[in-house]
């Protein structure tokens, strides 16, 4: 059915934007997949991260804590929570010196100061063409306006802002050489 969606849409459109629409959904659609792999990326390297260090600290369960943590993250604080809750029950029923707890706690710490500043920022504000400070500021304005769903979705929705407004600036362009083209009669196109 989807090839009857799109034509159904696609006549919905004026005839004049349809370029505009098809090439702006194109793209949108590109920089979301790229957000997709970003994220699995960042799920896969803190799933491993965990794992690797809270065996390193000793935890018996750590592959499951690691792995519950590190999938989780997709959903912002959620993953850190429960796996900082997991984690920190577990090294409470295992040791009985505060210090591999402590180590437990401060693997915890430094996996969302990871995930927070070097990850997303670099492995999916890159390919989606945000810079770092921008992803870090996007999530926070999101989160401010519309709460958790706004952290979930604040990437994605400025990806696809970043990808509508270049096609704007595109077609901005494009018509304003179109029109200095008509007013001085060049036919030619314009030297770069």
């Amino acid at each position: 059915d989807w090839p009857q969606m799109i034509a159904g849409i696609d006549r919905m459109l004026p005839r004049p934007v349809r370029p505009t629409v098809r090439d702006m959904a194109r793209e949108i659609d590109a920089v979301l997949s790229e957000f997709l792999r970003g994220q699995g990326m960042v799920m896969l390297a803190l799933a491993t991260y965990y794992c690797v260090a809270l065996k390193l600290a000793g935890l018996e369960f750590a592959l499951p804590v690691g792995l519950v943590t590190g999938l989780l993250v997709f959903i912002p604080y959620v993953g850190f929570g429960l796996g900082l809750m997991l984690g920190m029950l577990a090294a409470l029923t295992q040791f009985t010196t505060p210090g591999p707890i402590i180590a437990v706690a401060a693997i915890f710490m430094v996996g969302q100061v990871l995930e927070g500043f070097v990850l997303v920022p670099y492995l999916v504000g890159d390919r989606i063409g945000l810079h770092p400070l921008s992803v870090i500021f996007a999530l926070m304005a999101f989160g401010q306006l519309f709460g958790f769903v706004g952290v979930l979705l604040a990437l994605p929705a400025s990806a696809a802002l970043l990808v509508a407004l270049r096609v704007m600036q595109r077609r901005l362009l494009e018509a304003e050489t179109r029109d200095a083209q008509t007013v001085t009669g060049d036919t030619a196109p314009p030297k770069a």
